[in-house]
């Protein structure tokens, strides 16, 4: 006699991926008494999606969000999602007198397993490491790095 087992196959993924985004124009908006704020929603948009929030942090004009990512969902649609209902929540919020809003596009890394230390303590140092460098340098730096092809006219507006 047979037995008929069904088993079904699960889906398994280690993926992890480094979001980078800008406040639209490039403004310094992110406050530093408010900023943290935003990070913990920003964080929990990331959780309620389905992925692990590693580490978000940023400075006064842009977002870093290290995530593990779930294969449910493209990375576009979380993307999206993050910028759209955090964007709502600074409004709502009344953080600041104009409307705030993202800048269009973003940049978006992936990296293995042994590099998440890394990635964490670079990203938790965002306001040190802005002493030294501009976002302008250190994103062209990323792109570089990961030999991304970019056209200049294609990046984020950059007030200098």
């Amino acid at each position: 006699m047979e037995k008929n087992i069904n088993l079904m196959a699960g889906t398994y993924s280690q993926l992890y991926i480094h979001v980078v985004f800008a406040v639209k124009g490039r403004e310094n908006l992110l406050d530093k008494n408010w900023r943290k704020e935003v990070f913990k929603y920003i964080a929990g948009i990331i959780k309620e999606k389905g992925h692990k929030p590693i580490i978000v942090n940023g400075y006064s004009d842009h977002v870093h969000c290290f995530i593990g990512l779930t294969p449910s969902v493209a990375i576009s649609d979380l993307v999206r999602d993050i910028k759209n209902n955090s964007s709502r929540f600074i409004n709502e919020q009344k953080y600041l007198t104009n409307k705030f809003s993202w800048q269009e596009g973003y940049g978006v890394f992936s990296y293995s397993h042994s590099q998440i230390k890394k990635v964490y303590d670079y990203i938790l140092n965002q306001e040190e490491h802005h002493r030294k460098k501009s976002f302008r340098e250190e994103y062209l730096e990323m792109l570089k790095k990961f030999e991304v092809n970019f056209k200049t006219e294609y990046l984020f507006e950059w007030i200098e």
